[in-house]
């Protein structure tokens, strides 16, 4: 990407902190720090960093890293503005950060654990917990971005287009979501959105089904829940398949149930929309069947660098639609004695309306 993208959503990133009133910001989540300066979208693994962004309000921003991706880091950022850091890490970077001089430095507070917080502050950092701030800065897409998923999404298309052929009689849910992830790589993904969820009748009654050994019936439903990561951004759909010559009466009225949910959210989606509106729109349908119990999730997410982003499209949000949003539409009813149905778009919310991706 562009390293101009990123410089730019860093001068934007600015006039958030000085409305917070901080000097810096340590940026600890590694999709935001991807986000902002285009430096390791994954970490190792949950209890290992990269490395952190440290954004400054007078744009000295410095990238803080360890030896293992110091050439990395060379190659997208100025050589003088990179901290290598040595054990005791949390002792180097308070001493490194503290020496620059801040007076008020914040910190993700939720991309940070409380271990390593307390060690930042044994060692002299004091940090004041600001949330939120480059999140909210995700959730409107730029050109690019939005490009990007376009992509992503159109290669999710392709995969259900193949499902069908994959969904063989016999095969157990673990084979089909094998097929499914080596069609992604095959086909340009650089890896999935998140681990494919393929459920066999009552397993489709777990909205995060695990694929096991449960084999698709000669005649059966299968929900198929999938996205891949392509250009560094995610895409997440869901459809559910009926196998076999003729669906049953139960899942012909589930699934239509289901679709019109989704239309009557769809519907009242625009710009300036409060986010809770759309949640109630696509329950207000199930209400009118007397199945609302078996709604047991939002209606949907934002996605982008992640698979789960804000807004959260649910009833307690205070969010309200704005163009660029990027979000999923994905009602669904669950009854743990026969199966599942769900059926999942993404969004691009316009200036003027949405667009179904």
């Amino acid at each position: 990407m562009n390293q101009d993208i990123h410089a730019r959503r860093r001068d934007t990133a600015r006039a958030a902190l000085a409305a917070a009133g901080l000097d810096a910001l340590l940026v600890c989540h590694a999709a935001n720090r991807f986000y902002l300066s285009g430096f390791e979208l994954h970490d190792p693994q949950c209890n290992e960093s990269a490395g952190y962004l440290l954004l400054t309000r007078d744009g000295k921003d410095r990238l803080l890293t360890d030896a293992r991706y110091e050439d990395a880091a060379k190659r997208i950022w100025d050589e003088t503005l990179i901290h290598i850091y040595r054990a005791p890490k949390s002792k180097d970077i308070a001493q490194f950060i503290t020496g620059l001089g801040y007076a008020a430095v914040g910190f993700e507070s939720d991309g940070l654990s409380h271990k390593s917080w307390s060690e930042f502050e044994a060692g002299g950092l004091s940090l004041a917990p600001s949330g939120g701030l480059v999140e909210h800065m995700r959730r409107i897409k730029d050109e690019h971005e939005i490009a990007a998923m376009r992509r992503s999404c159109a290669l999710t298309h392709a995969a259900f287009a193949a499902a069908p052929d994959m969904l063989v009689p016999g095969r157990d849910e673990a084979q089909v979501a094998w097929e499914l992830e080596k069609y992604f790589r095959s086909n340009g993904a650089s890896e999935l959105s998140f681990a494919t969820i393929v459920g066999v009748n009552e397993n489709a009654a777990l909205p995060h089904a695990v694929p096991g050994s449960t084999k698709v019936p000669e005649e059966g439903l299968v929900l198929v829940d999938m996205g891949c990561r392509l250009d560094d951004y995610c895409s997440d759909q869901t459809r559910t398949f009926w196998v076999g010559k003729t669906p049953s009466d139960r899942f012909r009225h589930v699934l239509d149930m289901v679709r019109e949910a989704q239309e009557a959210a769809l519907a009242v989606m625009r710009p300036g929309l409060p986010v809770r509106e759309a949640y109630l729109a696509a329950r207000g349908l199930f209400e009118r069947y007397g199945q609302e119990r078996f709604f047991t999730h939002s209606l949907g997410h934002g996605i982008g660098l992640e698979t789960h982003e804000s807004p959260s499209l649910g009833p307690n949000s205070a969010d309200v639609l704005e163009p660029g949003m990027i979000v999923t539409v994905e009602p669904g009813l669950y009854y743990p004695e026969w199966g599942g149905v769900r059926w999942e778009y993404m969004i691009l919310v316009t200036a003027d309306g949405i667009e179904r991706l």
